[in-house]
């Protein structure tokens, strides 16, 4: 069984890689190398898989799921600079990608390991991510 918990959170970003040109980040990155940074309206969907609990009817608590979420990410990355404010971005380019692999890197420590994780992360309504571990 699989449930799910939504949380949104605000960030901005910049993607380039320093070794490069501005030129080529531009080629790569388009508009999404400005120098100036440029957000998103980020759309975070937890998915949790595990067995169902005979007692409460629950595969997670979904209020302690949000608790962690809330917690670990949303006050972490919400209205933040992700190159700038966030050291887990040190070193990363902050794409949409690698910004799912961090939450679920995370996640993974704080929620038990008897449950599945996956991560899936919208930056926009044609653009998502999703990751579920390596």
């Amino acid at each position: 069984m699989k449930v799910c918990r939504r949380e949104t959170f605000n960030s901005a970003h910049r993607l380039f890689r320093k070794e490069w040109s501005d030129e080529k980040n531009r080629d790569v990155f388009g508009k999404c190398s400005n120098p100036n940074y440029h957000g998103h309206n980020y759309v975070l969907e937890v998915w949790i898989e595990g067995a169902i609990d005979p007692e409460t009817g629950f595969v997670i608590d979904l209020k302690e799921l949000k608790s962690v979420i809330v917690a670990h990410i949303i006050e972490r990355f919400d209205h933040r600079n992700l190159n700038l404010d966030c050291i887990e971005f040190e070193g990363i380019n902050p794409t949409t990608e690698n910004i799912a692999r961090v939450i679920w890197n995370i996640l993974r420590v704080k929620l038990d390991p008897k449950f599945g994780i996956e991560v899936q992360l919208s930056e926009t309504d044609k653009n998502k991510a999703y990751y579920a571990g390596v």
